[in-house]
C-alpha cells in the first residue's frame, strides 16, 4: 500500500505570520501606486505653470498693445516748449539768445 503522506497543518501563528506577508506586499503596492500618482501630479503641475507663463506673457503682449504710445513731438515742438520754459523762468529774448551764444541783430 502506498504511504499516506500526512497533511501538515499550520499553526494559527504561522496562518497570522502569512497574513501578515500578504498585507505588507500589499501596502508596498500602494506606496508604489501612490508614488506613480505623485510623479503624475508633478508632472500635470509642471504642464500648468508651463501654460500659466505662457498666459503671463500673453496678457503683458495684450496690455502693451492696449497702452497707447507717447506721441513723438516734432522738432518745432520741442524748440516751442524750450520757449515757453525759458519764459517761465522770466528770461527775455535777448538773454535766451546770448544764453544760446546767438550775436544780436543791429
Amino acid at each position: 500500500m502506498e504511504e499516506q503522506k500526512k497533511i501538515r497543518r499550520r499553526t494559527p501563528q504561522e496562518r497570522a505570520e502569512a497574513i501578515d506577508a500578504k498585507i505588507a506586499a500589499h501596502q508596498d503596492e500602494i506606496a508604489a501606486i501612490e508614488e506613480k500618482r505623485n510623479d503624475a501630479i508633478k508632472v500635470f503641475d509642471d504642464k500648468v505653470a508651463a501654460i500659466q507663463e505662457k498666459i503671463k506673457g500673453l496678457e503683458a503682449r495684450k496690455k502693451e498693445i492696449l497702452t497707447p504710445k507717447p506721441r513723438r513731438k516734432t522738432k518745432k515742438e520741442k524748440i516751442k516748449e524750450i520757449l515757453m520754459a525759458a519764459e517761465k523762468m522770466k528770461m527775455t529774448p535777448e538773454e535766451i539768445a546770448e544764453k544760446l551764444g546767438l550775436d544780436k541783430p543791429e
